[in-house]
């Protein structure tokens, strides 16, 4: 992060600033920016309801959310009345052209008093099917017409396949330039995130065995003890394949597999991510039972309590067939990772809550040392801990203390919380500032939303041309279906889990 110019007058527009996404996440990274002094002197947040709430109920309802949300725990008085200046509320429907003439004039009057135009964030935190009529009434209203001081925010789901999604695209880009939209993904403001590319790229000793000669597979578990608890209609449109694969796990799997960048310009490291998605092998539609696992969780006990199945969650259909949990087997067709498989996986209700990537490195091509040595012998592997656990962990064989030659698995290990007393930003609050600062590198481009829907299309037309008549087919609190686990140890491997001697 660069210090933003305090010369820099921003006014962010919050579309559906009374839901949760603003109460729980926006807010509170706001609020931590301001205090870290990230945001420039000049600064509002304009929220727009349909809800009818005054400006000091909006204001209290926000405070709510910092105190029980932001990394900081409770916020002082004096900092937080001070915050609570820069935000308003306008009520409206979304859909309403005066909305916005409404939102174009409160935007004009900060800028009389500021002498000075403002770079105008349009942040849209509301149901996907919104996205298309707020985006089509910010054109009409003439709000994004200056490209370089106007921004759109859209979070996930970029669309629901690779038809909506162009049909989506095509519709941005008749309102604003690419350069202006930004597709958020929150897993890319981890911090945990950001330092895979660091450690790729900012050191010379991994790049040499960074390859099919020397790397065996490679894991990304996301996996949840969490059901779907009050989500249930969003996850009947969409379930684990959309919901976290199109997007999270595959933009994992583009930092571990992309080609070093020639800078860190935002579309020079995009360029890199494409190129992996563009290069993954397609799955034909009549083969994807040999590349991908379904499943949905049932009762089970997760933590000690009895959870009930996700057919019985509320606002989910009592004969369900949408999936909770995938697997996937994907190949990366280039000279870099030719026929080296990449495992992912990610589920609901699953024995534990964690995002782990495993690089598994293939063993030596030759053992000189006595059977009786190798006893405990386990393959060198590097994990890459993103959450809960934040450390990255590399595991080689080392000699036992001892009269004779015995080899154990040992680790090294680093760790954020050791390493960094500090404490770590949060995603929102990384990404929101490069919003604010027109930093794209972490934000998907079209082509890139494109080519990962692509890749997916042949397994959601299998799945939905042919719904699982075997669901639920793993018990919450388990590691998923055993489909899953066949998938992987048909390659002799099988999935890590966090408990285990890494």
């Amino acid at each position: 992060m660069a210090s933003i110019s305090k010369t820099n007058p921003t006014i962010i527009v919050i579309l559906g600033a009374t839901g949760d996404l603003a109460w729980r996440k926006l807010i509170p990274a706001i609020y931590n920016l301001y205090l870290d002094k990230w945001t420039p002197d000049n600064f509002a947040v304009i929220g727009v309801s349909r809800k009818t709430i005054s400006e000091k109920e909006f204001q209290k309802h926000l405070h709510e959310g910092v105190d029980k949300f932001s990394r900081r725990g409770k916020s002082k008085k004096s900092s937080w009345d001070n915050f609570a200046k820069c935000l308003s509320i306008h009520y409206g429907e979304l859909s309403s052209p005066s909305t916005y003439s409404a939102i174009g004039k409160r935007i004009i009057d900060f800028e009389k008093k500021w002498k000075v135009a403002a770079n105008r964030i349009f942040y849209l935190a509301v149901p996907p099917n919104s996205f298309e009529v707020i985006a089509k009434k910010i054109g009409a209203s003439g709000l994004a017409k200056n490209k370089l001081q106007s921004r759109i925010v859209i979070e996930k789901p970029f669309g629901h396949d690779l038809e909506s999604a162009k049909h989506l695209n095509d519709l941005l880009h008749t309102i604003f330039d690419e350069s202006q939209i930004y597709r958020i993904d929150h897993y890319l403001g981890k911090e945990t995130v950001q330092n895979i590319l660091a450690f790729r790229f900012a050191n010379a000793m991994f790049e040499p065995i960074w390859n099919r000669n020397y790397i065996d597979s490679v894991q990304i578990t996301v996996s949840e003890q969490l059901g779907v608890e009050n989500r249930g209609n969003y996850y009947e449109t969409a379930g684990a394949l959309r919901d976290m694969i199109q997007n999270h796990l595959l933009q994992l799997l583009c930092l571990i597999a992309m080609e070093p960048p020639v800078s860190f310009e935002a579309d020079e490291v995009r360029n890199r991510k494409v190129d992996v998605l563009n290069a993954l092998r397609k799955i034909k539609q009549e083969e994807v039972h040999q590349f991908a696992v379904r499943g949905q969780y049932g009762a089970g006990w997760v933590k000690g309590k009895k959870v009930i199945g996700y057919r019985q969650e509320p606002d989910v259909n009592a004969d369900s067939t949408k999936e909770t949990f995938a697997a996937l087997k994907l190949f990366i067709d280039n000279w870099r990772w030719q026929d080296v498989p990449f495992y992912l996986r990610t589920g609901k209700r699953m024995n534990e809550t964690t995002s782990v990537i495993t690089i598994q490195f293939k063993p030596v091509p030759h053992q000189s040392f006595p059977q009786e040595a190798t006893g405990n012998w386990l393959p060198n592997r590097l994990v890459l801990n993103i959450q809960p656990r934040m450390d990255i962990r590399l595991r080689f064989q080392a000699k036992r203390p001892g009269l004779k030659m015995i080899l154990y698995p040992v680790d090294m290990q680093f760790n954020y919380k050791e390493s960094y007393t500090s404490g770590t930003p949060e995603a929102y609050e990384t990404l929101l500032l490069d919003v604010m600062e027109g930093d794209s590198t972490l934000f998907m481009r079209a082509d890139q939303v494109e080519a990962a829907w692509k890749a997916l299309m042949p397994i959601i037309n299998s799945w939905e041309t042919n719904p699982s008549v075997n669901f639920p087919n793993y018990e919450a609190g388990m590691q998923g279906p055993e489909d899953a686990e066949a998938l992987i140890a048909r390659d002799g491997h099988n999935w890590m889990v966090s408990n285990e001697k890494k």
